[in-house]
């Protein structure tokens, strides 16, 4: 088993690449793929679509916006979608480990993948955090402490965010929208999450107990049905 200082040298590592790979996310500058090669070495293909594997479309250019309480942004299909993978951020932010410069990346203009399932950083409809400490074809890089944080984010957002380290392939740093654009649930998601930054405060992320036992049930019932 690996010890906790080991792996947080790791993610420290992994900040300091990301602090190199930053320039990508500021403003006027070219967006560098969030995705690294996977634990086996391999190299990626070029995604040919029009669209991503998710249904979204491919952007030219997606919007910076700014992760609320972290001092950070990522760039973001704009609307539902970033909508909901900001409040993924937010609540890692706030619940797992305080994001770094360079910790998070989103929309993508190098068609370059590993899996499918990368290209939906393309259409900014996905974003990896801290993708250099949890990389694609890893599983297990997450403490059990943490594990339970996402798995509350995903049974709060009702499937609507799919996670990479549930894939047939994982990668543990990945979140993605899970249905097409204008689908129902997304849009009911949204809705709620935007309720709650219009709200007094005492709801959505950084007012929430993932370890609250109904919560605990609820996330894994949900992981249950999903598996």
């Amino acid at each position: 088993m690996r010890s906790k200082i080991d792996r947080r040298g790791v993610l420290m590592a992994g900040a300091a690449f990301g602090a190199v790979t930053a320039l990508a996310t500021l403003p006027g500058t070219a967006h560098a793929a969030p995705g690294v090669p996977s634990a086996d070495g391999a190299r990626g293909r070029a995604w040919p679509g029009a669209k991503s594997a998710n249904g979204w479309p491919v952007l030219e250019a997606a919007e910076l916006l700014h992760i609320e309480g972290s001092g950070q942004s990522v760039r973001l299909a704009d609307g539902d979608a970033a909508v909901i993978l900001l409040h993924v951020a937010r609540r890692f932010h706030y619940e797992i480990d305080q994001l770094r410069t360079g910790d998070v990346t989103g929309h993508s203009t190098t068609r370059e993948v590993v899996e499918d399932y990368e290209s939906n950083y393309l259409s900014g409809t996905a974003l990896a955090i801290r993708p250099l400490a949890y990389p694609v074809g890893v599983k297990g890089g997450l403490y059990p402490n943490e594990l339970v944080v996402v798995r509350d984010i995903l049974a709060e957002l009702d499937g609507v965010v799919r996670w990479g380290g549930d894939l047939a392939t994982p990668k543990e740093s990945h979140f993605e929208i899970a249905y097409r654009p204008g689908h129902p649930r997304v849009k009911g998601v949204a809705r709620k999450i935007r309720g709650w930054q219009a709200g007094p405060g005492s709801a959505g992320a950084g007012t929430v107990d993932a370890f609250d036992p109904k919560r605990r049930s609820r996330s894994q019932a949900f992981a249950r049905r999903v598996a």
